[in-house]
């Protein structure tokens, strides 16, 4: 875009003023939350679900796990949500997993990390995730080589295409060969939307593949592998699970407008929601009526097609209905409007529009990012009350200063405030300002640049750490480039020793 674009401004921070102790103490952010039928939050601060690539891969948890939430713990959070942990035992990468018993001694750890770096302040939530195939973007050779499927139908365009009906009994070696020296018009003229797409982007499953047995067989499979996942959790030790609903995973492309599946689990919204549903009542007999069961999903999908608020409204409805603890509220994140990834690597669904009203930067329209996504759960909350539910709603996105948070909650737009970046920029954020240190709060520039280590799998990290290294400090570890240091700086209140914890 052209500079002075009205979508290219970029916006200061918010100008921040930070209460005092007492005033902190009084404050409706720092006040306790009811979760569910027995579990009380201390306060309404939030760290929603993070990934940061440092399991292992075959998903298990390390050092760098623990070290990670342990250093969100130190800042004593109301509630942290551990990052979108797998439902399958299936390779993932260095993404952390939960299908299989197998990994319950690691993630007890992790609980018991936390709960002792928090002094157990904190309410330790879980969120659970499914997927289907995503592939890298192929070498075309490799493409055309090995993985495009050569058909009937494939042979016809071509016979079409060159008006030549002798390819029409063409050889599969014969067929490879030519699209490999084909140019580009030929090459679009005769493969089709999807063909094109998986060259382009790479091959990507969607769950309304039902000529896919396994994509067909989603709706019976799921509900288990959710239920037995929240089990795990709850052995381990772990307050609630959330259900990971939102983005571009398997269940909020059941719940999307662009689910076409014909066999009662897509077309109309009431048939969009019934797998939804059914693996939450499935989690819930599992875990029992007592154990925090919450949800994350989307207020807008913000893709053309997609679902819209209207949709998040009813889908919050029967979620309540159905005895969901509460409702976490994004918004975006899609494959459909994803740029185009590089050659060897996988498309991305944070990098098109719907990616950006995920996660809004400073570079923004005249609107501007900050409490962007705010009224998306403000109107999910008022139809939740109009209703009778009590529900509580958390809301997020470009929140960074104490009085933007108080007054969100002051309006009865959310009942819990989280905050992903700013609290990566500095894990003890709630903690310096409840107890009067905000002036030392380090401030999230929102940049992204946490969001672009994350597109490329590696170690998420905050630029603003690497203002505070000593290479003499036996304590520092580096991220696996070694060019940045892995956890943020420490933090105590003046005239404490370094590590120490107050309440």
């Amino acid at each position: 875009m052209a500079s002075g674009d009205p979508q290219r401004i970029r916006h200061p921070l918010p100008p921040a003023r930070w209460p005092s102790r007492d005033e902190a103490a009084a404050a409706r952010w720092f006040s306790p939350i009811q979760i569910g039928q027995n579990l009380t939050a201390r306060e309404r601060t939030w760290v929603p679900a993070m990934v940061p690539w440092r399991a292992t891969d075959d998903g298990l948890v390390t050092p760098e796990v623990l070290d990670w939430y342990a250093r969100f713990a130190e800042g004593q959070p109301g509630v942290l949500v551990v990052e979108a942990t797998g439902i399958r035992d299936v390779a993932s990468g260095p993404l952390l997993r939960i299908g299989d018993d197998r990994f319950i001694p690691g993630l007890r750890r992790l609980v018991d990390t936390v709960r002792e770096r928090s002094q157990g302040r904190t309410r330790l939530f879980i969120q659970v995730i499914d997927f289907v195939a995503v592939r890298r973007r192929p070498e075309p050779e490799k493409f055309f080589g090995r993985y495009l499927a050569v058909t009937d139908s494939l042979r016809a365009q071509i016979a079409l295409g060159l008006d030549d009906r002798r390819w029409l009994g063409a050889s599969d070696s014969e067929v490879r060969e030519f699209l490999v020296g084909a140019d580009r018009v030929t090459i679009e003229t005769v493969l089709n939307d999807r063909e094109l797409e998986a060259l382009d982007y790479g091959y990507r499953e969607r769950v309304w593949d039902t000529h896919l047995d396994h994509i067909r067989e989603l709706p019976r499979v799921l509900p288990a592998l959710f239920a037995e996942a929240a089990w795990r959790a709850r052995e381990a030790g772990f307050d609630g699970v959330e259900l990971h609903y939102a983005h571009a995973y398997t269940m909020a492309s059941f719940l999307s407008r662009l689910n076409t599946r014909t066999d009662g689990y897509g077309g109309p919204r009431e048939h969009r929601v019934r797998l939804p549903l059914e693996t939450l009542a499935a989690v819930r007999e599992r875990v029992g009526g007592d154990y925090v069961v919450g949800i994350r999903y989307l207020g807008d999908d913000v893709v053309e097609g997609g679902s819209g608020l209207d949709d998040a409204v009813w889908f919050g409805l029967r979620f309540a209905e159905g005895g969901v603890d509460y409702l976490s509220v994004s918004k975006g994140g899609r494959f459909e409007d994803a740029k185009q990834p590089k050659i060897g690597e996988a498309v991305y669904p944070y990098t098109g529009r719907s990616g950006y009203e995920c996660m809004p930067t400073v570079i923004s329209d005249e609107r501007g990012p900050f409490g962007r996504n705010v009224p998306l759960a403000a109107s999910i909350r008022r139809a939740l009350r109009d209703g009778g539910w009590s529900t509580p709603v958390v809301t997020s996105g470009g929140i960074t200063t104490f009085d933007q948070a108080e007054a969100i909650l002051r309006n009865g737009e959310a009942d819990c405030v989280a905050a992903a970046r700013q609290t990566l920029a500095d894990p003890d954020w709630f903690r310096k300002i409840r107890l009067g240190y905000g002036a030392q709060v380090r401030r999230c520039e929102f940049t992204n640049y946490c969001e672009g280590l994350d597109q490329r799998h590696k170690q998420v990290t905050c630029k603003l750490w690497d203002r505070q290294v000593d290479p003499a400090d036996p304590t520092l570890r580096l991220a696996s480039d070694g060019r940045r240091r892995l956890s943020a700086p420490g933090w105590s209140p003046p005239g404490e020793d370094a590590g120490a914890r107050v309440v």
